[in-house]
């Protein structure tokens, strides 16, 4: 496959529809068709295939001038070109023939989005091995996405899977207003991001399960995390449920939201618990519907997790944090580059 930030434009003529399904990093959606001609073409096809190539054509070329006026104009003749589309065909052919013609250096991805596709399924089988981690493990509510940003910012490698699945990782995780990524698409970016990173420095990770919402991890990455070096954080259940607060100040404006998302829990925690949780909210005491929460389900539930996915947690380095404010955390990250990186490099080498 292709070094893709070597190009200065990578052009996806693929339609809107199967771009938004997933597309190379960086690509720039540059149809030669959009959704409707798309339909449009593929019924004529079926009945006339000569009058569906005609009118392809005739919307190609007037989509790709437009493409070229609004796009293309700000690209000189030294700026390097990938096109692709579906299978590498007719769709991404017209585009290097009239950029080619125009005088701009064009390659097309052979085999197109199905054989980078098949690439990307490939590097993941591999690529996440490449790495040691260190996984932070903790409690619902203890600032271990905040210390990864934390991390991240005193020059840590930080592989933040939420980030890249738009969600938080539990049945609340949900973002407003933000849907998650394909599975292809989540695919791509997690493959891109690893491709960042240096195999000689530990990346940084939380303790995640196989599925982040809708998506799911791959099986390299995760048997390569849970070999890897393990620590513990926890923070004080007020400072836990202040967070919640933050994070999901939705809730705090509509818990009966929050009810709704959690009514498949109640056969899990019972019914006079779940009684609990549905007059909470209707008072709007959102602070102790978040500590009851966490006391009796995410609590009990994150301990039988981590410890059938890291039996050895309990031997782990363990730190309460005291605050979990960016600025209470940047010391924090900071002692646990110093201290941690250096142990899980000795341990990998």
């Amino acid at each position: 496959m292709y070094d893709f930030k070597s190009f200065d434009l990578i052009i996806d003529a693929r339609s809107p529809r199967e771009f938004d399904e997933d597309h190379i990093p960086g690509a720039v959606n540059l149809p030669v068709v959009d959704n409707a001609e798309f339909a449009e073409v593929g019924t004529l096809h079926r009945t006339n295939p000569l009058a569906a190539y005609q009118l392809g054509a005739r919307y190609s070329l007037q989509n790709i001038a437009r493409h070229i006026e609004t796009h293309l104009s700000q690209y000189g003749n030294r700026s390097r070109i990938l096109v692709y589309c579906f299978r590498g065909g007719k769709r991404s052919k017209v585009w290097q023939d009239v950029l080619e013609t125009i005088g701009y250096r064009v390659e097309r991805v052979k085999g197109g989005w199905k054989a980078y596709r098949r690439w990307v399924n490939e590097q993941l089988g591999i690529v996440p091995s490449r790495f040691h981690y260190i996984v932070v493990s903790g409690p619902t509510g203890c600032g271990k996405t905040r210390l990864l940003t934390a991390l991240q910012d005193n020059g840590a490698q930080v592989l933040d899977l939420e980030d890249l699945a738009t969600h938080r990782g539990s049945i609340i995780g949900a973002v407003p207003g933000k849907q998650q990524p394909t599975q292809k698409l989540f695919d791509s970016r997690l493959l891109e991001r690893l491709s960042t990173f240096d195999s000689t420095r530990p990346v940084w990770v939380e303790s995640e399960s196989k599925k982040i919402g809708q998506v799911q991890l791959p099986d390299a990455l995760l048997n390569t995390m849970r070999a890897g070096t393990t620590i513990s954080i926890d923070a004080p259940m007020a400072q836990r449920v202040q967070l919640l607060r933050e994070e999901y100040a939705h809730f705090e404006e509509d818990p009966g939201s929050l009810i709704e998302r959690l009514r498949y829990l109640r056969s899990l925690v019972g019914g006079e618990e779940f009684e609990r949780w549905e007059s909470l909210a209707s008072q709007k005491n959102v602070p102790e519907l978040f500590e009851r929460l966490m006391r009796h389900h995410y609590d009990p539930t994150y301990r039988r997790s981590i410890l059938r996915n890291y039996p050895e947690i309990d031997a782990s380095p363990k730190i309460m944090l005291d605050g979990l404010s960016m600025a209470q955390l940047d010391p924090v990250a900071r002692e646990l580059i110093a201290r941690i990186e250096q142990v899980a490099v000795a341990v990998e080498t």
